[in-house]
């Protein structure tokens, strides 16, 4: 992630989930059962638009790094960027980068082609999900099949887990799960969450 501005303006955000990180601390559990959730605030999103069959699209994906991923659930991740496929002629990327440059530098590639380079950032918060009792927890409320045979590390789709729409992606093979909801339904998303992971705390019911 980006190195944390400590001077200006920027230095006094507040990200959406600041006034529950002590609550999702005091839910995190240890051991076989672990699971723990945390807001990983600030990620720069650079929502991206061009036809994937363009010149345009390839200037864009040397700048970054990678070629566009081309398939639902594909994701990239050169260096510093993570992109995910949001549609046919969409993606969304990640970046530890500073979004006002990352924007710059893409909307530089698109040079003029149809198309957009938005910077998003502020429009979703991001949830990390990690632990051996991840899946379970997020299979309470997601109806995507989340078993590694059908998706796995480096795959990223658009669901549901609760009433609430995401951008779901999977980090690892603890598994590590990030959720991007749109801020304004962070809060929700993060009760949800609290809410679902509080029994693994406790001994487990054969």
């Amino acid at each position: 992630m980006a190195e944390p501005i400590t001077e200006g303006p920027v230095a006094l955000r507040k990200s959406p989930l600041s006034h529950l990180q002590e609550r999702m601390d005091a839910v995190a559990v240890r051991g076989a059962r672990g699971v723990t959730l945390t807001e990983l605030p600030f990620v720069t999103m650079v929502n991206v638009r061009v036809d994937p069959a363009s010149a345009a699209a390839d200037r864009i994906g040397r700048t970054l790094g990678a070629p566009l991923p081309r398939r639902c659930g594909d994701t990239a991740a050169p260096g510093l960027h993570t992109i995910m496929w949001l549609g046919p002629d969409e993606w969304l990327v990640l970046s530890r980068a500073d979004a006002g440059t990352v924007t710059a530098k893409v909307r530089q590639a698109l040079d003029g082609a149809p198309g957009s380079v938005v910077d998003v950032s502020a429009n979703r918060t991001t949830l990390e999900l990690s632990g051996p009792a991840a899946r379970e927890v997020l299979e309470k409320g997601c109806p995507l099949d989340l078993h590694p045979r059908a998706f796995g590390p480096g795959r990223a789709v658009s669901t549901t887990v609760g009433p609430i729409a995401v951008l779901l992606w999977q980090v690892d093979d603890s598994p590590t799960y990030r959720l991007l909801p749109r801020s304004s339904f962070a809060d929700y998303l993060a009760r949800w969450l609290i809410d679902a992971m509080s029994e693994y705390g406790g001994p487990q019911v054969a």
